[in-house]
């Protein structure tokens, strides 16, 4: 907050900036590549951006190597970070089990309804306090949980399946994940770590 005068985790919850225009805020990136980096990247705050970058998972079309060191000095400038170098270590991840035990505790918590709802800005006409928030820690992770409302998310009316997990360790960066209900495949009906199947030997059922 002291660096760049910004609380991201806030501003995620408040929903308070349009992921493309949050986008085009960064120099280099105009309305087409915000929009791809929206959609096909699903990809919600500059934190995400940054993360994707350095870690290789960003394939979007268009972006390529030169594009992609330009952006990441600029994202790396503008959350007041010196910039991360390729070769950095990865980013440690909290254990599947774990994840899903924080998801398991937001779906139970959020069904009794004794969590704080806000009330998000984006796909939110009415300005009603839907979205249940969790903040949880386990050992050294803290974690937020929360519905995702992401375009997507409600176009698929999946606000209530899928959970959106913000995580970080001591002295780390933040990561963030997506547990599912998966609909097809062996793990049909059975929530999922996306992007993390293959570490999952115990599928969680809904």
């Amino acid at each position: 907050m002291v660096a760049t005068g910004r609380w991201s985790q806030l501003e995620r919850l408040r929903g308070e900036m349009e992921p493309e225009a949050l986008f085009r805020s960064i120099p280099g990136i105009g309305p087409r590549y915000a929009h791809r980096l929206a959609e096909d990247g699903r990809l919600e705050t500059l934190e995400d951006l940054e993360n994707a970058l350095h870690s290789g998972a960003l394939h979007i079309k268009g972006i390529g190597h030169r594009r992609k060191e330009m952006l990441g000095a600029a994202i790396a400038e503008r959350l007041g970070r010196a910039r991360l170098r390729t070769a950095r270590q990865p980013q440690p991840l909290p254990p599947v089990s774990m994840l899903l035990d924080v998801d398991r505790m937001y779906r139970e918590k959020a069904a009794a309804g004794v969590l704080r709802k806000i009330a998000p800005k984006r796909f939110n006409p009415k300005g009603d306090a839907w979205l249940p928030v969790l903040h949880a820690r386990h050992d050294n992770w803290h974690f937020t949980a929360f519905f995702s409302n992401t375009r997507l998310a409600h176009e698929l009316a999946k606000t209530s399946d899928w959970v959106v997990i913000y995580f970080q360790a001591d002295g780390q960066p933040e990561g963030r994940c997506t547990v599912v209900t998966e609909t097809r495949g062996p793990s049909a009906g059975m929530r999922v770590v996306r992007r993390r199947e293959d570490e999952q030997q115990l599928k969680e059922p809904v």
